[in-house]
């Protein structure tokens, strides 16, 4: 990828350390762009940042600073799918921009038009159960095929789900899909958990990997809540879709809030400890979520609305006032791939309904990902 005339510059500021995000922001509002603040004095620089600061900036890059330039613009060069996303090039996500605390720059691989369509981000927990892993993927699918482009974190679990069922909808659909952003917490050129490697893979080449960490970051512990607040900048709401008290997705939901997004959580079993998060968001004032439609209409993202009207809320047969879908669950175990042939309604809308009918106890899941109708008890 062409590298521009101020890219060193933002790498320059973005490793020298002890300057913060925040910080650059204030010396750039302040001084007007990224050669003028190289440019100034010392002095200048101390009446904005403070003297440490002014020490850094006014000060050769370190050995190791030096390295980890050269090595970004070296991997500029090795593919045209590679990107330095910086506060002056114009692909730069204006909606996390407008944040505050937006990484002075972000490495890209991938399709960068996608920073462009309406984005809404997907988490959960990485320890699912997998109900949730279907969920994650049916509504994913549904948000991708609308247009909507799914953004979450590339962990393994709910992340894992939900870009997978972003990816579906952009294979059957490629132009008019909004596929899905993996933002990592690793180096771009690292793959974290490893297990992820080819669904790193598909994402790079139908999707975007975004990272604010330098060319070969390891996994650390204090990166990943970090970067949770680009998964969430990126988005208009963020839905969590399956979460523990426990699941860092809560602190993602936390930074939605304080960044003005919607915060969204699908309910679950009372007797889950995979839902308790979700219905703690619910009690604190996140919208409760059914369908992905529920979604597309409180974020009003237009043309999503129309092509995902067919995959609305369950259904209530009038004449029994239950789901129709219970009608195909019988007491021998079933999939939720069975269910979908069975009942021809979408998969989204068959996992919302599944949803539902086990609050209303009329059927349980099993493990493997298997439903069955919860048998009466019966009376004394």
């Amino acid at each position: 990828m062409t590298i521009h005339a101020d890219d060193p510059l933002f790498l320059r500021l973005a490793f020298t350390r002890g300057v913060s995000a925040r910080v650059a922001h204030k010396l750039l509002s302040e001084l007007g762009d990224i050669n003028t603040l190289f440019a100034a004095s010392t002095s200048t620089i101390a009446g904005i940042a403070g003297d440490a600061v002014a020490r850094a900036l006014t000060t050769a890059p370190d050995g190791t600073a030096a390295s980890l330039i050269d090595a970004a613009l070296a991997w500029l060069n090795e593919a045209e799918d590679q990107h330095l996303l910086t506060w002056a090039h114009p692909a730069f996500p204006a909606l996390l921009l407008e944040s505050g605390d937006a990484p002075v720059i972000l490495f890209a691989k991938g399709r960068l038009d996608l920073l462009e369509r309406p984005a809404l981000a997907m988490v959960g927990s990485r320890n699912c159960s997998q109900g949730g892993t279907d969920t994650a993927e049916a509504f994913a699918e549904a948000f991708s095929a609308s247009g909507v482009t799914v953004v979450s974190g590339l962990a393994q679990g709910i992340d894992a789900a939900a870009h997978a069922g972003a990816l579906r909808a952009a294979a059957k659909q490629s132009a008019t899909a909004g596929s899905t952003i993996a933002v990592v917490g690793t180096g771009i050129d690292r793959v974290y958990p490893a297990k992820n490697k080819v669904l790193a893979h598909s994402i790079a080449e139908q999707g975007l990997i975004l990272s604010e960490y330098p060319l070969g970051t390891p996994p650390l512990a204090e990166n990943f809540p970090r970067r949770n607040r680009i998964i969430s900048g990126l988005a208009r709401g963020v839905l969590v879709v399956e979460a523990s008290m426990a699941s860092g997705s809560l602190i993602t939901a936390r930074l939605a809030g304080e960044q003005g997004r919607e915060v969204f959580a699908i309910p679950g079993s009372i007797h889950s400890t995979f839902h308790k998060g979700c219905h703690h968001l619910i009690k604190q004032g996140a919208k409760l979520v059914e369908t992905a439609q529920d979604v597309i209409e409180e974020l009003q993202l237009g043309a999503a609305s129309s092509a995902a009207a067919g995959q609305s809320a369950a259904t209530v047969n009038e004449a029994t006032g239950m789901s129709p879908l219970l009608e195909y669950i019988e007491h021998t175990p079933i999939d939720v791939d069975a269910l979908v042939a069975r009942s021809s309604l979408p998969i989204d809308q068959v996992v919302t309904e599944l949803t539902l009918l086990e609050l209303a106890g009329n059927v349980e899941s099993l493990p493997g990902g298997l439903w069955q109708r919860r048998a009466k008890r019966e009376r004394a």
